[in-house]
């Protein structure tokens, strides 16, 4: 694994725009980077990172089927007892799983560690799947890599596949909070990727999903069978309808399971089932006496959080602090600190994608700062050798 220097297209915004990234820059910031690359073996593709992906995954289903046999796991994991019902029938009738993201820590000499697994709504797959796809074919097409460059890249085409598989009807509905660029970038995505699979699909806003006789309906009141939502459970929850048994009356994407597996206290139950895995970093609840292990110097984490909103970095002292957002109320975990490589002065994390179960490709993100922040950029990477 290293970093070097990449030659930008010339017509990289004229790109952007013709393909729909329309959030390739943020506040007048570019997101997307390609004035550098990361460049990878295949060993260290296949053996590394594709491999962690696919046995972390295996250790979370079946973490899953423990905790919803238990309520006191249920309730460790500050999960609303409205939802455990909800949850439990979800996961027996095995409602799939669409998509996900393992973020590692990673430096090309070490075992991958997991940071966090972004088990329900994790965005950047767009620019994983499609727009990095296309900088490599580019970046062959002008001799800045070997013909023979290649990608861990086969998302698009396992998620137009893993679509048509899951669907229980020709109509998908895909929801987000549509104001976010990223957001609706990515659920827009998704529909592409659904009509290929020979789906007919609606685009809403959350605030466009209505309620009637404890079925959801659309604006135009047809009932909503299939919902895809980039809207975090524990939201869902918290909200009224979410509360409606239309809940367990609809096939959500994400399902209701992988609340379990989308909250930070799943880091510590993990760490609980699977002491000492090579891919794994020592977590507790921060009120577990074996908290105390981890000594002075870890990373104190809100059990439900997102881009890195609250989290702590502890070093006998507070040495970085993520922005403030409001969360942690629901308790924290410790995880071991595992200070993210440096590449000329940036620190890259992995996110290493599932589709279903299969692990399908990896998206990198780099910060400057310690902890990564919803101004990280986006980094392609390519395989050589």
């Amino acid at each position: 694994m290293k970093r070097e220097a990449s030659s930008p297209r010339p017509n990289f915004e004229a790109e952007a725009k013709k393909i729909g990234f329309d959030y390739a820059y943020a506040d007048g910031e570019p997101y997307w980077e390609e004035s550098a690359r990361y460049v990878f073996s295949l060993a260290e593709i296949e053996d590394r990172l594709e491999a962690a992906t696919a046995e972390l995954n295996a250790l979370c289903l079946s973490l899953v089927e423990n905790v919803v046999e238990h309520d006191h796991l249920m309730r460790r994991l500050r999960i609303p007892e409205c939802a455990f019902d909800v949850i439990r029938a979800s996961w027996r009738r095995r409602d799939p799983s669409l998509y996900g993201r393992f973020d590692f820590v990673y430096d090309g000499k070490s075992e991958p560690k997991l940071l966090e697994f972004n088990a329900d709504t994790p965005t950047n797959l767009y620019e994983s799947s499609v727009v990095q796809w296309l900088w490599l074919q580019s970046q062959i097409a002008r001799g800045e890599l070997p013909q023979d460059a290649d990608q861990f890249n086969s998302l698009h085409e396992k998620l137009v596949a893993r679509i048509g598989e899951i669907a229980p009807s020709r109509l998908l509905h895909l929801c987000c909070m549509s104001k976010n660029a990223e957001d609706a970038g990515t659920t827009a995505y998704l529909a592409e990727c659904a009509r290929e699979a020979g789906l007919v699909t609606k685009l809403l806003d959350m605030s466009g999903i209505g309620l009637k006789h404890n079925e959801f309906i659309d604006p135009d009141w047809r009932k909503i069978e299939f919902l895809f939502k980039l809207y975090p459970w524990e939201w869902m929850f918290a909200d009224s309808f979410g509360k409606s048994s239309a809940v367990g009356r609809t096939r959500l994407v994400e399902p209701p399971w992988r609340m379990i597996l989308s909250n930070k206290g799943a880091l510590a139950l993990l760490w609980d089932m699977a002491p000492g895995h090579k891919n794994l970093l020592p977590c507790y609840f921060e009120d577990d006496p074996q908290v105390e292990r981890l000594g002075a110097k870890y990373a104190r984490k809100p059990i439900y959080s997102r881009e890195g909103a609250d989290i702590e970095l502890v070093d006998g002292v507070c040495i970085a602090r993520g922005e403030t957002e409001g969360y942690g109320r629901e308790g924290y975990v410790r995880q071991a600190f595992c200070p993210l490589p440096v590449f000329d002065g940036r620190r890259p994390v992995l996110g290493c994608w599932l589709v279903g179960d299969a692990p399908a490709g990896l998206g990198i993100r780099e910060d400057k700062a310690l902890i990564t922040s919803n101004r990280a950029r986006f980094t392609p990477h390519a395989i050589i050798g």
